[in-house]
């Protein structure tokens, strides 16, 4: 029996957009904000460091909180759509901050303001706006293909929006003259395609009613019932939860190494402008083994051995781009980083069914 079907593509591409909003902020932040402040603020990189990592303690805790928030909010908009809309506005003013820090401040106040613009950003606004974003894929379709589809448009904007972000940034904060002032002038024009592309993607689909979702859920009135410590409770007791976090902090490991590439283009190699063409590189693979992973599962039959050896491939090509970096060949960190991504498009492909799973697991979980 066919499952019933509730998107439009439009719907689908809608929502996909609210990634280029996410991303205007991650990819922006990640691959820039530590060049920005030693360049052009004169702050020091171990200071900046030591204060993103505390910032990151205050993340961890606020996840859980505002997940437990949305999954308890009733509204006309639905439970998701209001964090992930209103947090967008949040996103945009603080990621503005963290970029405009005075430069007539003396160096204890620039420390603090972007301590505080960077947590209020990172760990408040910004999670609050992209825990609600990946929430809507189980509050507007009941259909697990239109899940799984959704999941994947998320995906192409995501790594579009790097592409473009990683690749223009640096040219054009020379266009504008460079400086504080330019840095202040690009992170007001990417915060402006947020919210517009957020905006978007919020009312490019409409949730379920409960009545609706409540077939999804066997335990779905007793867990509005649950507290925030039972709730904790229940996460570090599920096995899939504690794979998923292992998952996430090898990913954030290895997203901390690339994001200090644009360092690497301007130190090493001696020209900023690689950082670009390493994006691409890095994207238009991922992109390309994105689309063609439904062949490549078809005729393997199955997901498991396709991620099993795309993934061997990628780890051997990241040594050699390792190889090639300490040889200083750039031609060859180039292919390697084409061959890297193309192993890890399959995996990247499946992070949506990933999640669809673990959440499945995560509802059928007992209540305490």
């Amino acid at each position: 029996m066919e499952e019933k079907t509730y998107l439009k593509w439009y719907n689908k591409v809608g929502y996909g957009t609210g990634d280029i909003a996410g991303n205007v902020v991650y990819a922006f932040l990640s691959s820039f904000v530590m060049i920005y402040l030693t360049n052009t603020v004169g702050l020091n990189s171990g200071i900046v460091g030591t204060l993103i990592a505390v910032s990151k303690l205050f993340d961890g805790v606020t996840d859980i909180f505002f997940g437990t928030m949305i999954d308890r909010t009733k509204s006309k908009m639905g439970k998701a759509r209001p964090w992930m809309f209103y947090g967008f506005f949040g996103c945009a003013v603080t990621l503005f901050g963290v970029f405009a820090i005075p430069t007539s401040l003396g160096k204890t106040a620039q420390y603090a303001w972007f301590f505080i613009a960077y947590t209020l950003l990172n760990a408040v606004f910004y999670t609050a706006n992209n825990i609600a974003y990946a929430a809507l894929t189980s509050l507007v379709t009941k259909n697990s293909k239109e899940r799984v589809q959704m999941g994947s448009f998320r995906f192409m904007f995501s790594f579009g929006t790097n592409l473009v972000i990683q690749s223009v940034t640096v040219g054009a904060v020379e266009m504008f003259g460079g400086g504080a002032a330019a840095w202040r002038t690009i992170a007001f024009i990417y915060c402006i395609i947020g919210i517009i592309t957020n905006t978007l993607a919020v009312f490019s689909v409409k949730e379920l009613s409960d009545e609706e979702l409540k077939d999804d859920s066997v335990a779905g009135e007793e867990d509005d019932k649950l507290s925030f410590k039972q709730t904790i409770k229940l996460l570090f007791s599920n096995k899939y939860f504690s794979m998923i976090c292992v998952i996430y902090i090898l990913q954030q490991l290895r997203a901390s190494m690339v994001n200090v590439g644009i360092f690497f283009m301007t130190y090493v190699l001696l020209n900023k402008n690689l950082f670009g063409v390493f994006s691409w590189a890095n994207n238009i693979p991922l992109i390309i083994a994105l689309a063609v992973t439904p062949a490549l599962v078809s005729k393997m039959k199955g997901m498991y051995k396709l991620n099993k050896y795309s993934y061997m491939l990628a780890t051997v090509c990241r040594l050699m781009v390792a190889v090639a970096g300490y040889l200083g060949s750039v031609p060859l960190m180039l292919l390697f980083t084409v061959l890297t991504s193309l192993g890890e498009g399959p995996w990247q492909g499946d992070i949506p069914r990933i999640l669809m799973y673990v959440s499945s697991a995560v509802n059928t979980l007992p209540v305490l």
